[in-house]
C-alpha cells in the first residue's frame, strides 16, 4: 500500500488541465514546450510534426539534441552546461513557469529532466496534443516564436540516477523493486526493442508495468488518477514501500511510473538512465525473455 502525501501533484502544480492552459496561454511568465519524439526505428522526426501543428505559443524541446550528444546510448543526460545552454536557448529561466506537452509519452522525461538540474516551476499539460486536439482548441503551424536567450540556473541532484553498475547489484541483491515501463511484447522479447541492433528482453527480477497503462483512453489520454495507478501498481504486484528504480528502453517511459509513484507520495524513487539500451547491448548483463 503506498501512502498518500497530502503535498500532493495538485499543490505542486505537476500537471495542468487544457482549461487551465487555455486560458493562460499569453501570461508572460509561461513557457510552453513540445517534446514530441519517436523512437529511432521509426524513421520520424518530431519537429515535423511541430512544423504541421502545435499548441500557439510553443516551442520546440529537441529531447535528442538535449540529451548527451557524446554517449552511446539513447537520450542520456547531459552535462548541466549542456542542458542549460538547451533551456536558455528555449528562453526558460529561473521564474519561468514551464508547461510541457508531447503526442504521446515523453512529457515525464522532460519534466523529471527539468526537476533534476533544480527547476521546480515544471508542469505537464493532463492529456497533452492528444487532448487537446481532441477537444478543437486552436493549433499554430510553423516554427514557432524565437524566444531570447535565457540564463538558467542548474544544480544537479545526481542521487536520482541510478548507473549501470547499481542496477547490478540491485539485480542480484532482490532487495530493490525494479519496473520496467516498457510494452509487454518489448519486455518479453517478442518484440524488437525500438533500438537498432538491441535485442528485446528483460533483466532478472524486473517487473513490467507497461507506462500506457497509467493513461486513460476514455479520457483523451490524460493521466489516471493516484488511487487508479495504485491499483494497477497491486495488481503487478509492486512493493513500493522499499527502494525503487525505474527502467524502460532509454529512460523515457521510465520517467512515466516515476511521476505516478511520486504523485502517490512516495519521491526516492530513481531512474536508471541507460536503460535497456545500455543493458541490452552489455555482453555480460543477464537478459531473460519469454
Amino acid at each position: 500500500m503506498i501512502s498518500h502525501s497530502k503535498k500532493d501533484h495538485e499543490e505542486m502544480n505537476w500537471l495542468v488541465s487544457t482549461d487551465w492552459l487555455g486560458e493562460h496561454l499569453s501570461d508572460p511568465e509561461i513557457v510552453i514546450i513540445d517534446c514530441s519524439w519517436h523512437l529511432p526505428d521509426t524513421g520520424k522526426f518530431a519537429y515535423d510534426d511541430f512544423l504541421q501543428a502545435h499548441i500557439p505559443g510553443a516551442r520546440f524541446f529537441d529531447l535528442n539534441t538535449a540529451s548527451d550528444p557524446d554517449s552511446p546510448y539513447a537520450n542520456m543526460l547531459p552535462s548541466a552546461a549542456h542542458f542549460a545552454h538547451k533551456a536558455g536557448e528555449l528562453g526558460i529561466g529561473a521564474d519561468s513557469h514551464v508547461i510541457v506537452y508531447d503526442a504521446g509519452y515523453v512529457s515525464a522525461r522532460v519534466w523529471w529532466m527539468f526537476r533534476l538540474f533544480g527547476h521546480e516551476k515544471i508542469s505537464i499539460l493532463d492529456g497533452g496534443l492528444r487532448k487537446w486536439r481532441a477537444e478543437g482548441r486552436p493549433l499554430a503551424a510553423g516554427p514557432g516564436p524565437t524566444p531570447d536567450r535565457t540564463s538558467f540556473p542548474v544544480r544537479k541532484a545526481a542521487d536520482r540516477v541510478v548507473s549501470l553498475a547499481e542496477v547490478r547489484q540491485a539485480v542480484v541483491s532482490g532487495e530493490t523493486t525494479i519496473l520496467d515501463a516498457r510494452t509487454a511484447a518489448k519486455f518479453d522479447g517478442r518484440e524488437p526493442s525500438g533500438y537498432p541492433g538491441v535485442p528485446g528482453g528483460y533483466m532478472p527480477g524486473a517487473i513490467n508495468t507497461p507506462w500506457a497503462l497509467f493513461f486513460d483512453p476514455n479520457r483523451n489520454f490524460a493521466f489516471i488518477t493516484p488511487e487508479q495507478a495504485e491499483a494497477v501498481f497491486a495488481q503487478a504486484g509492486v512493493d513500493l514501500s522499499g527502494p525503487v528504480i525505474t527502467t524502460c528502453g532509454s529512460g523515457v517511459t521510465a520517467a512515466i511510473l516515476g511521476f505516478m509513484i511520486e504523485r502517490n507520495g512516495k519521491g526516492d524513487w530513481r531512474l536508471y538512465d541507460g536503460s535497456w539500451h545500455e543493458w541490452g547491448q552489455h555482453p555480460d548483463t543477464p537478459k531473460l525473455t519469454r
